[in-house]
């Protein structure tokens, strides 16, 4: 195997695959994608049959990102013949004096064109009698909201990038970075060093670990996290077409999708889980959080529970400010990092889309979107900045 590449993306989950594959659009088989465990692991945040996509979001900046993200996953489906969203509608349901006041989402959706309805409690239980609510509540609802597929998602990537000559190697894990005569080399655990002229870290929980190389470290917060299927009474009723993906505005946070994938619907605390390390963390279910979503549930929508199918857990990698990092870094130009921040999956194409168009030209068609993502901005400096995880 070659050892000389234009490109490599150290971490294959979502981000890195969507990156290898849009920088193999551009360099083809000059890029290689390497990830330390098994193509499709369990060990980050990248597995599961759903996760939400949505227009609906607490900045127009992030609207338009997510438009864009909408278009890319779009042109992926077409090239790779594979369905990866699924529309079901969104539902923002919270209380009127909720942590997270709704009205930022209608004025982000407002001012970027979005289409939304503003329902009270009575006419969310009309349109979906599953909802048990009281005149304290009321709801967003958007139509274009639904659930993208991570499995089929992160398979199609790797396949198109193969498809174009892109390497991808699994059982690779990086143990040195270190320039070299204004490339970069990339050294993997079985002594093999590659070179290129730019390196991808997407390496989420393990961010910190390769950004030691360049004696740099981010304030990061990695927690255990967990969704739980439920074999309700009838899971029909939580049917794609009868019932949408779902967020409580509030503290603390849940959130839930229909039926897919498993013979019930999903549901979960946004982050709910202990802090932990990729190495200290156990698959094990947190019984304090499950408990803390039964309760939920049996308030506000009884008929998704049920005896669970399965509880899986993942880890959230957060910043302080749950933004994003999508940016090079100020000292080494040609590596570039990025965090998804424990919501980026809706945008893992456009991610891997936009650090291609960094990479072969300098810029990107959403320049002015991923400014705020910094890695040099001021509380990404701070040794312990306080956190705020509400997005």
């Amino acid at each position: 195997m070659r050892n000389d590449w234009d490109a490599i993306v150290v971490g294959l989950g979502a981000i890195g695959s969507g990156a290898v594959y849009w920088l193999s659009r551009t360099f083809g088989d000059r890029v290689l994608g390497l990830e330390q465990f098994a193509l499709g692991h369990d060990n980050g945040a990248s597995q599961d049959h759903s996760r939400i996509i949505r227009l609906s979001y607490h900045r127009p900046d992030y609207v338009r990102l997510a438009k864009r993200a909408y278009e890319t996953w779009a042109e992926v489906e077409a090239v790779s013949g594979t369905t990866i969203v699924t529309t079901t509608g969104g539902l923002d349901v919270a209380p009127r004096d909720a942590s997270i006041p709704l009205e930022d989402y209608t004025r982000s959706m407002t001012a970027e064109g979005v289409p939304f309805e503003h329902l009270d409690a009575a006419e969310i239980m009309r349109r979906w009698p599953q909802w048990r609510l009281g005149d304290e509540h009321h709801g967003l609802y958007q139509a274009r909201s639904g659930l993208a597929d991570p499995i089929r998602a992160n398979a199609a990537h790797q396949r198109l990038a193969r498809e174009l000559g892109a390497t991808i190697c699994d059982g690779s894990p990086v143990v040195a970075l270190r320039d070299a005569a204004g490339e970069i080399e990339v050294e993997t655990a079985d002594g093999t060093v590659n070179r290129a002229g730019h390196v991808v870290l997407a390496a989420d929980a393990w961010t910190n670990d390769l950004l030691r190389h360049f004696e740099r470290r981010l304030p990061l917060t990695i927690t255990k996290e967990q969704v739980t299927y439920f074999a309700c009474p009838d899971p029909a009723a939580f049917a794609p077409d009868r019932f949408p993906i779902w967020i409580w505005m509030d503290e603390p946070c849940f959130y839930g999708f229909p039926t897919y994938g498993e013979p019930g619907p999903k549901a979960a605390q946004d982050v709910g889980g202990e802090e932990t390390t990729p190495d200290a963390r156990t698959f094990e279910r947190d019984e304090a959080a499950f408990g803390r979503l039964e309760e939920f549930l049996a308030r506000h929508l009884p008929g998704h529970l049920g005896p669970p199918i399965y509880t899986k857990t993942c880890l959230y990698t957060l910043t302080p400010d749950r933004d994003f990092v999508l940016d090079r870094l100020p000292d080494h130009p040609n590596v570039f990092v990025t965090l998804g921040a424990a919501h980026g999956f809706k945008f893992a194409s456009l991610f891997g889309r936009i650090l291609a168009e960094l990479v072969a030209d300098g810029r990107t068609a959403s320049q002015g979107e991923i400014e705020r993502f910094r890695i040099d901005r001021p509380i990404l400096l701070e040794a312990n900045p306080v956190t705020s995880f509400m997005v």
